[in-house]
């Protein structure tokens, strides 16, 4: 079961995108966690993470960003321009950063030059970046836009009803996602952060009425069919959006097991719950909004420093690694601040930068995470 998802998180395309598409269904890729999912599946659409993945180069990506740039969003555009994207029927773009703010742009003009990159349905969603009562009613009046530019293009019509639906699915798909977190935590550790990353990544590429009951069905049997893995230094991983198992799978070698993470393809994105029993649309906004444990969010540092710190208790950790893809200033900047507060604390932390997915230097890597466990 393990293996089926390790094929889902290291491609693009997989079959169960393949099989929505063959049933005349429609998928809409979107690029960060700040866009709520639900309104797509909610329209009868498949939501669909952007990844770089699986690149050999960054012709297409250099061109239009330029070098100093983080490399996830020209990897993204790598593959939109090689038309790796070409099973997409619309994509939802963001200020998650400034340089994903950025692809919405570049896409846009790389179309001019590449015509057909582009899917018929390309809109533009905006985020505000800090928690107000006023930057709350916009935001409610942006996922309205959204679900009105949804309905406009695919004819069709999305009710109270059907988020309501949909909410509870995802809420029900993140429950068992914080299930396998404290399975991690746990003393007796039975899944690497490996394996543990490749299920939070399908979740973000396979319909929910698929992932869920076979994700159920392997938490339930995963003291029978999961040993336990034993003597190894418990790290806990925080930072840069990271989707490439070979980046965890190169740590774990080292002698060490990834118990818990802050990061965006990991526990940040199923921490919180939407609200049930409210409006729908005004639950969602507070939701997203309050999704305060992405450094794009003004004024909740000590939020995110006591939700680390937590962790690190909780999960038992030996050390924090405190990664960013370079040029990342979010991440780039607050990891600095981390690494004081925690290094205060008593925790012992590895700041590293990297590059995004497949361009990660494994041999630099390798060499500063054997250097950090005989440190610890």
């Amino acid at each position: 079961m393990i293996e089926n998802f390790k094929q889902v998180a290291r491609s693009i395309f997989n079959e169960y995108v393949e099989a929505w598409k063959k049933s005349g269904k429609f998928v809409v890729g979107y690029p960060c966690t700040y866009v709520p999912e639900e309104i797509i599946h909610a329209a009868g659409l498949l939501p669909f993470r952007l990844r770089g993945i699986g690149i050999s180069s960054l012709s297409v990506g250099d061109t239009y960003f330029g070098p100093v740039i983080c490399s996830f969003p020209k990897c993204v555009l790598e593959l939109a321009g090689n038309k790796k994207y070409s099973f997409l029927d619309g994509t939802v773009m963001s200020n998650g950063c400034d340089s994903m703010r950025r692809l919405d742009e570049c896409w846009r003009k790389a179309d001019k030059d590449i015509p057909g990159i582009r899917p018929g349905y390309f809109h533009y969603f905006g985020v505000p970046h800090k928690v107000t009562d006023y930057s709350l009613q916009w935001f409610e009046e942006e996922i309205q836009l959204f679900i009105k530019s949804i309905e406009e293009h695919f004819s069709i019509s999305v009710t109270d009803q059907d988020l309501n639906n949909s909410i509870k699915l995802y809420n029900q798909g993140r429950r068992l996602l914080k299930q396998l977190d404290q399975i991690k935590i746990g003393e007796d550790c039975r899944i690497t952060g490996e394996d543990a990353l490749a299920l939070v990544v399908a979740n973000t590429a396979m319909p929910k009425e698929t992932y869920i009951p076979i994700l159920s069905g392997f938490l339930d049997n995963i003291e029978t069919t999961c040993k336990i893995i034993p003597g190894r230094k418990r790290l806990m991983i925080v930072g840069s959006i990271n989707d490439d198992l070979d980046f965890f799978k190169v740590i774990e070698d080292c002698g060490a097991v990834i118990v818990a993470d802050s990061m965006c393809f990991g526990s940040r994105t199923h921490h919180d719950l939407v609200e049930e029993t409210t409006d729908p649309v005004k639950a969602l906004a507070k939701r997203y909004l309050n999704h305060a444990y992405c450094p794009r969010m003004f004024g909740y540092y000590k939020e995110r420093l006591n939700f680390i710190k937590q962790k690190v208790v909780e999960a038992r950790v030996d050390g924090v690694i405190l990664q960013n893809i370079r040029f990342c200033d979010l991440h780039g900047s607050e990891n600095g601040i981390f690494v004081r507060d925690l290094e205060a604390a008593g925790i012992a932390c590895l700041k590293m930068e990297r590059e995004y997915g497949p361009l990660v230097e494994s041999g630099r890597v390798k060499m500063r995470i054997d250097a950090f466990l005989e440190k610890i």
